[in-house]
């Protein structure tokens, strides 16, 4: 078996505020946690913004800019900056940060799709910020937008344009196949990293038998031209990469997907989450990938030709 990559999605888009005390908010939050994560055993982290004031999702590249190079300047790991930005953020929006920093990774959705995460507003008594219920409400009626144009113009113009390459977000596996097309028709070149996601609603349910069949969907798609990820959202997160682990895949976990260490236990950084499923692994024996390790296995750049 190689080695197991671990990525972490530190703050994402999903969850608000009000959520968990935990969750990384200011430049200076995202660059300790991330910090923090990578010298937990994480060797790829994935970055979202928030507005430091209220913490919603933002594109806006100074804010960016505010934790990218400290990161940068404090750990090896590869740095992902998502290109899927906040709901009903646009296609400019979303790749304006990205763009600025020519990153070695980023995230790349594989396809439109219903994403409803409203049923989060219920469990919430009190909100800290008036933005959070109806952004979370809202959902009901939202579609996130990737179109087969919108995908090919992102890997135009950030992987051909600055030597970008993607942790590709597969929802379902409908997914799959429209990698499969872009691969066809060499829009994308191998090694494909190929993120499988569990567990959110308007994309694949989080049962065994379903990651089972996406990996044999990519396995009898793409061969020996991917490289296999999985990562599930809330209480679902350690049981999924626990099994993407045992069957040779890598994981991706962070407060991002999951606010929670164990079962009414939230996580009180995503340092902590890295560090489980670090220690899950290596009690089964599987060795950990380093960031110069994660590079070559997936045909990098390196964290030397980025912008910033």
């Amino acid at each position: 078996m190689a080695k197991v990559i671990i990525s972490v999605a530190i703050t994402g888009a999903i969850h608000t505020p009000s959520m968990s005390d935990y969750l990384p908010i200011t430049p200076q939050e995202i660059a300790e946690q991330s910090i923090a994560a990578a010298e937990a055993g994480a060797a790829i982290i994935h970055l979202h913004a928030r507005d430091p004031v209220d913490g919603r999702p933002t594109p806006d590249p100074k804010v960016f800019m505010q934790f990218l190079p400290v990161i940068k300047q404090s750990t090896d790991a590869v740095i992902n900056i998502t290109t899927g930005g906040g709901l009903g953020m646009t296609v400019d929006e979303r790749l304006a940060a990205p763009l600025q920093a020519k990153p070695e990774m980023c995230s790349h959705n594989m396809g439109s799709m219903n994403f409803n995460i409203s049923g989060s507003a219920a469990r919430i008594r009190h909100f800290k910020h008036a933005w959070e219920k109806p952004y979370l409400e809202g959902t009901t009626d939202f579609i996130f937008r990737n179109t087969f144009k919108d995908i090919e113009q992102i890997v135009e113009r950030l992987g051909k344009g600055h030597g970008t390459r993607f942790e590709f977000e597969c929802y379902d596996v409908g997914h799959l196949y429209n990698l499969a097309h872009m691969l066809d028709r060499k829009v994308v070149e191998p090694p494909l990293f190929t993120q499988t996601i569990f567990g959110i609603l308007g994309g694949l349910g989080a049962e065994p038998r379903n990651l089972m069949f996406m990996k044999e969907t990519a396995d009898r798609l793409f061969g020996k031209d991917y490289v296999w990820s999985v990562l599930a959202a809330g209480r679902n997160q350690m049981p999924f990469t626990t099994m993407a682990g045992i069957l040779g895949g890598n994981v991706r976990v962070g407060l991002e997907d999951s606010l929670w260490l164990g079962r009414g236990v939230q996580a009180k950084s995503n340092a902590e989450q890295v560090a489980k499923i670090r220690r899950i692994l290596e009690e089964l024996s599987l060795e950990i990938a380093t960031p110069a390790e994660a590079r070559q296995m997936l045909a990098l750049k390196g964290g030397d030709l980025v912008g910033f």
